[in-house]
């Protein structure tokens, strides 16, 4: 039951139609039941998996939270007896038995995930990937330890812990929500609005334009040249990373649109996952930007406490007499950094090419804060003579293109079939171009095998074109575009909203002889 497909409009107006015909303090129980009834369809007897990680996840934060309360309640009773340093002691302790449940919680639920994921044997014996198990874990431990940290109060009804952790637009492919952010927009009942329906409709029309009309077109090229890179002089290795960095950014961002539409017409607003990323000026920026909430979840558990543990602060320490302020500063952060990119590149999939592209990535982003102070010096001195502004347009179209090419870099590795082809590619792109192939009629000529005829080129061209416009509207404007687009006037609305679906109609890659592309997030 795709994201696209007449099963899943069915589906969503099924429970639409029942969440607003139930009274609103029950709404939430059908988008349980509704979310449930999803996994079922979808993954059948695997929706096991998702119930394992509810319970634990409810079972260990509710533990935890009984351990602080008792913990608290002998504290007070003993307030006139202990002294500062013996409850110093208890609490330590308290706070050792909290994180031994916290460690049984997040061992249980990662390491099903890892064994799913990463042994290979477990594949031979008949287990396949369960739909979302990546955004479900990462969701529900970051809650549970967002209630270790006492942050939240831990849900005590099963049941709505379970809405949390299964909602079922955004168990596809995210986006991976914080609890305290989501959990009460699912337990509350709202009501239909024709201004929020609208909305949400534009955005799910938005997502689907970009897959069908660009994705689902760009990711036959992408597929062809990577299936035998040896085959293709490195002009078509170099032209399918390139259409590779449009069809992942259509295909994801496509998705989370209509998953954050989905969610809009219930009332639930889920946080934005992309921010126009290929315009970021830095790496580091750029992953601010893109999959916004896996580099937040990043952030917030693993980069954060690695970077404020004692370790690093000792280390840091030790560093100051011999390197100065700014490499003790920032080298024990960068070293947090690499690691935390190393876990987003494990996170992808059990294969050597992701490590390469976690690694790129951090190390990439540590040697940039590692020489700041070198290049603020040579920038500053190359602005002074040139009397360019240091935020005018030249400094900034300098900065976005090194930096997309830092992520085009990046991608190899990503659409690789394994490290060694990532590395050929890399290479080939690089020693084996030829002008001469930069022809349409060639291009098309030589990718016949895709497809694709002269006619989708256009389309994907055309189509990638106008985004890029949109996007970089969107960018110097600030506006989002559905709210530009409801404050026009109604005629042109209308002309808006009929464009579109005509556009998809028209162009859309889908019908009798084509073979949908799987989102490329759907398995993880």
């Amino acid at each position: 039951m795709d994201l696209i497909s007449l099963k899943y409009v069915i589906f969503v107006l099924a429970v639409l139609v029942l969440y607003y015909i139930f009274p609103k303090k029950y709404r939430w129980c059908v988008l349980l039941a509704g979310s449930m009834t999803y996994y079922v369809l979808v993954c059948k007897w695997y929706v096991l998996f998702i119930i394992f990680t509810i319970s634990t996840t409810y079972g260990c934060a509710r533990w935890i939270q009984s351990m602080l309360e008792h913990q608290n309640a002998v504290v007070k009773a003993h307030k006139g007896e202990w002294d500062r340093e013996t409850r110093k002691k208890y609490k330590e302790r308290g706070l050792h038995k909290r994180m031994a449940v916290l460690f049984l919680g997040l061992i249980l639920n990662f390491g099903i995930l890892g064994f799913l994921k990463y042994i290979p044997w477990a594949s031979e014996i008949g287990l396949l990937l369960p739909l979302g198990i990546s955004f479900y874990t990462f969701q529900s431990m970051g809650y549970l330890i967002d209630v270790y940290r006492e942050i939240v109060e831990p849900e005590k009804n099963y049941f709505k812990l379970a809405l949390f952790v299964s909602f079922f637009p955004q168990i596809i492919q995210g986006p991976i929500a914080i609890y305290d952010k989501l959990a009460n927009q699912l337990y509350e009942g709202h009501s239909l609005s024709y201004e929020r329906t609208r909305r949400a409709l534009l955005l799910i029309l938005w997502g689907v334009m970009k897959k069908l009309i660009i994705a689902d077109r760009a990711v036959t090229v992408v597929n062809l040249v990577t299936d035998n890179p040896s085959a293709y002089h490195g002009t078509y290795v170099l032209l399918a990373a390139l259409t590779y960095a449009v069809q992942l950014y259509a295909d994801f961002s496509g998705g989370i649109d209509i998953v954050r539409g989905v969610g809009e017409l219930f009332g639930i607003t889920m946080p934005i996952n992309f921010n126009r990323p290929y315009f970021s000026r830095s790496l580091t920026e750029y992953w601010h930007r893109w999959h916004m909430t896996l580099g937040d979840w990043c952030r917030n558990y693993i980069f954060y406490p690695l970077s404020i543990s004692k370790a690093s602060l000792n280390a840091s320490k030790w560093l100051k007499p011999k390197f100065g302020d700014h490499i003790s500063k920032v080298l024990p952060s960068c070293i947090a950094s690499v690691i935390t990119f190393l876990v987003i590149g494990v996170w992808h999939g059990a294969n050597m090419k992701y490590v390469y592209f976690g690694l790129w990535n951090g190390v990439v982003i540590m040697i940039g804060e590692l020489i700041a102070p070198i290049r603020a010096k040579i920038a500053g001195g190359f602005f002074k003579v040139t009397r360019l502004k240091e935020n005018g347009v030249f400094a900034t179209v300098v900065a976005v293109v090194w930096t997309w090419l830092m992520i085009l870099v990046g991608y190899y590795f990503d659409i690789a079939k394994n490290a060694h082809d990532a590395w050929l590619m890399l290479v080939r792109s690089v020693t084996d171009l030829h002008l001469l192939d930069f022809n349409p009629y060639t291009i098309v000529k030589t990718l016949e095998l895709s497809g694709l005829d002269a006619w989708d080129y256009l389309v994907l061209i055309v189509g990638s074109i106008m985004w890029f416009a949109i996007s970089m509207y969107q960018e110097r404007s600030g506006r989002e575009l559905r709210k530009v687009v409801l404050t026009r006037k109604l005629p042109l609305r209308w002309a808006i909203l009929l464009i579109g679906i005509f556009a998809v109609l028209l162009f859309g890659f889908y019908g009798p002889g084509v073979n949908p592309a799987e989102f490329v997030y759907m398995q993880f």
